[in-house]
């Protein structure tokens, strides 16, 4: 855990940059469907889209439990880090398993914002969550692989210069474990878009630029595999603990957004003489919906605390990433219950965090999955699925 100083230090410094990035800014966003250029340039500014990445290759240097405020403040100042995320929790996957090389060739470059890591290519339209199943394939080619199939809800392409991908190596049928025959690579997506990439938007109810992606015989260097070939699974996992626990935290922040808008709205908020928050139908929900949040950001912490330190954390980011969730969404019901029908207005922000954070329950691992995974792996439970 940072110490208390160093924790405080980091919020006021985050919380400088999004004061000049008001709900107005995120409302308009939303409304028109655009991405936040501006937010974005101003975070690589300050250094707050390089937390992972070492100092010596330009970035903060810092530990995934300090960068996991910096997401947290952003959504609790009212905007949404989910625009920013993928190029933090992918760290965890590059700069683990990573060569010195391309950590030399492309973290600096990363780090300065001349080259954006927004895309992680995982999900595809008949895998889902079950990342073993993926078909995308890539064969060996002399000095490159050549990848065909498909993707789906892949976000900020567009807005990437750079993709995290997993892609098949070997065949199902070939290996003994089903985890094996999986690789990753970094990908140059310009070279990708020119090379038999096709990507089409999906929307979605909320401002979150997501789409599906065709390879046709897209090829990429051999240099571009991250690790060893047939092994990416396991290193995928260290970016899908990343990005849980770094989920986890917006939800935090989320929580936190709903719970002091909703706490104003009802000390303010005068019905039949009085304000209505000393009725006990608003307090209640509240009070409970910030017990959730608070004891959630507890194992938020206790799971940055061990992948900070190389321990496993699997069963503790998906823990963390479920009560977050949970905590988040149960806020934002609290909350427009509190503003009644001026919660459903864009004015007050509430209904655009409200879709925000609802996406949590289901992405980027479902809920459901998440009490699969701790039936089976933490409580000993047969196999569900």
């Amino acid at each position: 855990m940072i110490e208390a100083e160093t924790y405080n230090t980091l919020r006021q410094a985050v919380r400088e940059v999004c004061q000049r990035f008001p709900v107005s800014y995120w409302r308009d966003l939303d409304q028109r469907r655009v991405y936040p250029e501006a937010f974005i340039q101003a975070m690589t500014e300050a250094g707050f889209l390089a937390p992972l990445i070492p100092q010596e290759y330009g970035g903060l240097g810092l530990g995934l439990a300090e960068t996991s405020v910096i997401l947290e403040e952003v959504n609790r100042s009212g905007g949404n880090a989910g625009t920013v995320h993928a190029q933090v929790y992918t760290m965890g996957t590059l700069l683990r398993h990573g060569s010195e090389e391309q950590k030399r060739r492309y973290l600096p470059e990363i780090a300065r914002g001349t080259l954006r890591l927004q895309a992680f290519g995982v999900t595809e339209p008949e895998a889902g969550t079950d990342t073993t199943q993926i078909s995308t394939i890539a064969v060996r080619d002399g000095d490159h692989y050549v990848i065909s199939g498909q993707k789906i809800y892949i976000s900020r392409v567009q807005h990437s210069d750079l993709m995290i991908l997993l892609a098949r190596t070997t065949p199902r049928e070939q290996v003994r474990k089903k985890t094996e025959g999986l690789s990753v690579f970094l990908m140059d997506l310009k070279e990708a878009l020119e090379g038999g990439l096709t990507v089409t938007p999906i929307r979605t109810m909320l401002n979150n630029e997501t789409n599906k992606l065709e390879f046709n015989q897209v090829r990429v260097p051999v240099a571009n595999r991250i690790g060893e070939e047939g092994r990416g699974f396991r290193y995928i996992l260290d970016g899908m603990n990343a990005e849980r626990i770094l989920i986890a935290s917006e939800c935090v922040g989320d929580g936190r957004w709903f719970i002091e808008q909703a706490t104003a709205r009802a000390k303010e908020r005068i019905v039949f003489g009085r304000p209505i928050g000393q009725n006990q139908g608003i307090q209640f929900p509240l009070a409970q919906a910030y017990a959730h949040v608070e004891a959630a950001d507890l194992m938020r912490w206790r799971a940055a605390t061990l992948f900070d330190q190389g321990k496993p954390c699997g069963a503790e980011a998906n823990m963390a990433k479920l009560l977050a969730a949970d905590a988040s969404w149960e806020a934002a019901n609290a909350a427009l219950q509190t503003f009644g029908g001026y919660g459903l207005t864009s004015d007050y922000d509430i209904e655009r965090k409200f879709r925000e954070t609802r996406l949590y329950q289901v992405a980027p691992i479902s809920t459901n999955l998440i009490l699969a995974y701790l039936a089976e792996h933490t409580l000993g439970l047969p196999r569900s699925y």
